[in-house]
């Protein structure tokens, strides 16, 4: 009995003629060698006639034999055998035999209670209960399962509602017939079901429940179901994480205990994977408020996992908060409706159109719930024939229908159900038990219908079906994503071997996989280059305006009018200066020029080098300042003072100023040294339409306590400014020949502490804006610098130029015998040499007045009274000689009056 279903075998496998073969299954490398039928059966052999099966002695791997029977026979055990690579036959342990067909009256009812979700927030039922339906006829028309039995069902609306599923379930517990096993549909109503059922010693086996928490054996005993666990979603989820290089990631969730569990056992994979979830969020039932923080907080790969009816108010404050497009990724569950989005749903006020935009490009994960081989089941039937089947069963399209892809996972689980009691009963040969038998206190037949379940092992429309410690279905994942209103497959994962087969598929809005989050690209504010260079030439110039002052010093430190002016000092100052113009160098270097190992160097120089150049260009004119000021203020008696300058003193002034820097200057680098710091701003959003930011960043010269140190250094240095103001202010008037410079000294000295004290807190504010601060500090350095020099050279190198006095007092009496009466500082000396002579000579002739008018008074005494008539004596009594001293002296200029009475 041949039927010509496929095209006729290759020539490979035809015998030659006259060879003979042998009947025996052996294994060899050519396939699979002809089998003999069952007894008052035959074999079907698709595609061969009868001579070409007498001509071949093997037939190819993957090729299919099926068994039929005579007359009102029927075959009992596998009805169709397939050749496996390695030679043999599928269920080569399970014999087939033909049996005569028995009445359907004669066989006895086993009783399935089922609660079906035909609404709810997963309206599975829809599709399922057909499924079941046609899978209870399948396997009651089978005689070689339970051929003493027939399956009968027994079902209610749960509406996915564990309050109305509590109803029914006492409905079936406590009304006749007793139910050999139960079978629930979602996860809410499944964990109500399961817990209760083992007071009742039942097997409880679900097709559409995938919450995590219903793989505690402890908590759930009977348990099985046909549909995986939600966890087996998280490795792939994890696996697509790294796939594109995500390493932040968003979630919400509706506050139910599947999605919960989903949800920390997602949470326990990431951080294994070095992933963060960033951001976590969940609902009871309004989703508004979690979107809004999503969106609030930047979230980009966000995994939602919440029931259909859900994902319409979510996806519909999605679209209201511009929460989707090139910048985002949504991860969903894959058992909703292919048309999910689009269904009318009177809670949400969003349109298709809008519904449908907001989707666009969202990523889903599912069980592979349909064999993808398209090979043919334990029911004789492919995974496309059994959809075209169930098609014609529902009353609405597979994509309007909820449970439609779960329908599978129902179809085998009747089949597992089905094999699990035929082997309790015996069916399959060995003796078993009755299962007409069984009620709410046999333990026993449940044990044996539970030990039969977890060894279930057989192809089904949804693939191979296999349980494991926990009751829960082992499968591959298929991941879709949602191109142009529409699912697209783009791969599988199998998580048990890490393998994913990816078709490449993929599409996104904006041409490539989103970033997991603004991408942040850091930037360094780095100093106008032109200013840069700008103030290093005039530093550069300024350190060439001191080295020229100070060789001039030096050359004409033997010219009195240099001498009195203290040159060592005024070198001191031209070395300040130089060191001070130097730090402008340091001050305009960063990142730009620099490595991030050598910037505290540059920073030590910046303190280092402004410190030492202060303390020498300011200490050596605030020691000027001073000593005129101490000198030239003292009282009468210590005028003495005014004739002695000694110049250890001043230098000592000088080296005790620079002591102190050095000495706080070394302690800071020791105790606090300064070090790279970073400022950050606030994120820029750059012009172009591109998912990234820029953080702006500013490096900064800075220590632990630098606010301390810098109020210290400040606050001194503030008060040695304030103090040389005030010097320079009582000594403007005073003119001394040791110190001929101190005016200009003062006049500098105006100038560095006006610019030093407006400079230093302005740049301190300045301080975040780079250019601005280094402009206010390197300008007040460099004009401090070049007013200084200006005002203490410049003056002495012209009257030297403009009055050739270019030699010494002894080289010029060389040269013209005496000396110059024409050099104003010496008149001056004369002239007070003079004076204080004069001074002894008056108090001389003081004095001698003093006592002749003594001696006079003690005459006119002892002389008697003249006569009235008699004229007065116009000397008063003595006659006065020509060479008698004059009543007054008095000095004017170099001339001296001598006024007689």
């Amino acid at each position: 009995m041949l039927l010509l279903l496929l095209p006729l075998l290759p020539p490979l496998f035809l015998r030659p003629p006259g060879a003979s073969g042998a009947q025996t299954p052996n294994a060899t490398s050519e396939g699979c060698q002809i089998i003999h039928p069952p007894w008052e059966g035959g074999i079907r052999y698709r595609g061969l006639t009868r001579d070409q099966v007498k001509a071949i002695n093997f037939l190819p791997v993957d090729y299919e034999i099926e068994y039929v029977c005579r007359g009102e026979r029927e075959v009992v055990g596998p009805k169709v055998r397939k050749c496996l690579a390695n030679g043999s036959w599928t269920d080569m342990d399970t014999p087939s035999r033909c049996v005569n067909r028995t009445p359907h009256s004669e066989r006895r009812a086993v009783y399935i209670g089922a609660l079906f979700p035909m609404s709810g927030g997963w309206p599975g039922g829809q599709a399922c209960q057909p499924a079941v339906e046609m899978a209870l006829e399948d396997v009651n028309s089978r005689r070689d399962i339970l051929p003493d039995y027939e399956l009968k069902l027994i079902h209610h609306d749960s509406k996915c509602d564990p309050g109305q599923a509590t109803k029914y379930l006492y409905e079936l517990l406590y009304n006749d017939p007793i139910k050999i096993i139960l079978m629930p549909g979602c996860s809410s109503v499944s964990t109500l079901v399961a817990e209760a059922a083992r007071m009742w010693n039942l097997i409880v086996l679900s097709y559409g429940s995938s919450s995590p928490a219903l793989s505690n054996r402890q908590r759930f005993p009977t348990f099985f179901r046909t549909h995986p666990s939600a966890t087996l979603h998280n490795p792939t989820r994890v696996k697509l994480f790294e796939k594109w290089g995500w390493r932040r990631i968003a979630t919400i969730q509706q506050t139910t205990e599947v999605f919960t569990s989903t949800l920390d056992d997602l949470e326990e994979r990431v951080k294994e994977a070095g992933i963060e979830i960033t951001f976590r969020q969940s609902f009871f039932s309004d989703p508004a408020v979690p979107v809004k923080n999503l969106k609030r907080q930047d979230a980009r790969i966000i995994v939602g996992l919440f029931y259909e009816t859900e994902a319409r108010k979510v996806f519909c404050e999605v679209y209201k908060e511009r929460l989707f497009g090139k910048k985002y990724v949504w991860f969903l569950i894959g058992w909703y409706a292919d048309n999910w989005f689009k269904i009318y749903d009177p809670s949400i006020n969003c349109t298709v159109d809008e519904m449908t935009e907001a989707v666009e490009g969202h990523i889903t994960t599912e069980i592979v719930m349909l064999n993808p081989a398209n090979t043919r089941s334990i029911s004789n039937m492919t995974s496309q024939e059994f959809v075209e089947k169930l098609t014609k069963r529902l009353k609405r399209h597979p994509e309007e229908t909820g449970g439609f892809q779960e329908a599978p996972l129902a179809y085998d689980a009747i089949w597992a159900l089905a094999l699990a009691l035929n082997k309790t009963s015996g069916g399959g040969g060995r003796s078993g038990v009755r299962l007409e038998d069984f009620n709410y206190n046999n333990q026993t037949i449940t044990d044996q219908i539970y030990r039969a379940m977890n060894s279930s092992s057989f192809e089904g429309v949804s693939g191979h079906v296999v349980f494991d410690a926990s009751g829960s279905r082992m499968a591959w994942t298929l991941i879709e994503q949602l191109q142009g209103g529409s699912y697209k497959k783009i791969g599988y994962y199998d998580s048990t071997k890490d393998d994913l087969s990816w078709s490449k598929t993929d599409k996104w809005i904006g041409g490539a996989p989103p970033a997991d989050q603004t991408l942040v690209i850091k930037t360094f504010r780095f100093m106008s280059q032109k200013l840069f260079i700008s103030v290093s030439v005039l530093s550069s110039l300024g350190i060439v305006l001191a080295v020229v002052c100070l060789s001039f010093n030096i050359y004409n430190s033997h010219v009195r009018y240099i001498q009195n002016s203290q040159p060592n000092l005024n070198n001191l100052t031209a070395v300040g200066c130089s060191l001070a113009l130097a730090a402008v160098f340091p001050l305009g270097l960063d990142g730009y020029h620099i490595g991030r190992g050598q910037f505290p160097f540059v920073c030590q120089a910046r303190l280092w080098l402004l410190g030492l150049g202060f303390s020498l260009g300011y200490g050596s004119m605030f020691t000027k300042i001073w000593w005129v000021h101490t000198v030239f203020t003292k009282k009468e008696e210590k005028k003495e003072w005014r004739k002695t300058l000694e110049p250890w003193k001043l230098y000592a002034t000088v080296g005790l100023l620079v002591g102190m820097d050095v000495l706080t200057l070394a302690v800071w680098q020791i105790v606090d040294p300064l070090h790279r710091t970073i400022e950050t701003f606030a994120k820029e959003e750059p012009k172009e339409d591109i998912d990234v930011s820029i953080l702006p960043q500013l490096e900064h010269c800075s220590s632990r306590k630098m606010n301390t140190w810098l109020g210290i250094f400040y606050g001194y240095k503030g008060l040695l400014l304030l103090l040389g103001i005030f010097l320079a202010y009582e000594t403007k008037s005073v003119s001394t020949e040791k110190i001929n410079d101190h005016r200009a000294v003062g006049m500098a000295i105006y100038n560095v502490a006006v610019l030093c004290l407006i400079t230093a807190p302005v740049t301190m504010i300045l301080s975040s804006q780079q250019d601005a601060a280094f402009a206010f500090a390197s300008l007040a350095i460099v004009f401090s610098s070049y007013i200084t020099l200006v005002v203490l050279f410049v003056p002495k190198m012209r009257r030297l130029i403009t009055r050739g006095e270019w030699q010494s007092e002894a080289q010029d009496t060389m040269k013209t015998g005496s000396s110059t009466n024409n050099n104003e500082e010496e008149k001056s000396r004369l002239l007070e040499k003079e004076n204080r002579e004069l001074e002894k000579i008056i108090a001389e002739k003081e004095e001698r007045v003093s006592e002749l008018r003594h001696q006079l008074r003690s005459r006119q005494q002892l002389r008697p009274r003249r006569h009235p008539s008699t004229p007065p004596d116009p000397s008063g009594g003595l006659p006065r000689g020509p060479h008698e001293p004059p009543d007054r002296l008095s000095c004017d200029g170099s001339r001296v009056h001598l006024l007689y009475k």
